[in-house]
């Protein structure tokens, strides 16, 4: 499974609708309205790499409301239980 993380910029008066239309699209795991640079963060859950740009470039670009896109492609998850672990290990 590959995951991406795509910052999205929206239209301000339409936010709550996009991130709703953007949780709804396969492929879409998670989305996050937030504060900061960004106005939404979806969580992107896929087979291959072709399907991440086939869910940013047909799905979620072309979501009404989504002005402007970056994604970034996560290489290891890091849990917190699996940090704490790593500290406790030889104890």
């Amino acid at each position: 499974m590959i995951t991406a993380i795509v910052m999205i910029d929206a239209e301000t008066a339409r936010i709550p609708e996009t991130a709703q239309a953007l949780a709804d699209l396969d492929g879409v795991a998670e989305v996050y309205s937030c504060a900061g640079d960004v106005d939404l963060i979806a969580i992107v859950k896929v087979r291959d790499h072709e399907a991440i740009a086939r869910v940013v470039t047909e799905r979620i670009n072309k979501t009404p409301g989504v002005v402007r896109t970056d994604t970034h492609i996560a290489f290891k998850s890091y849990a917190q239980a699996e940090v704490d672990a790593g500290f406790h290990l030889g104890e």
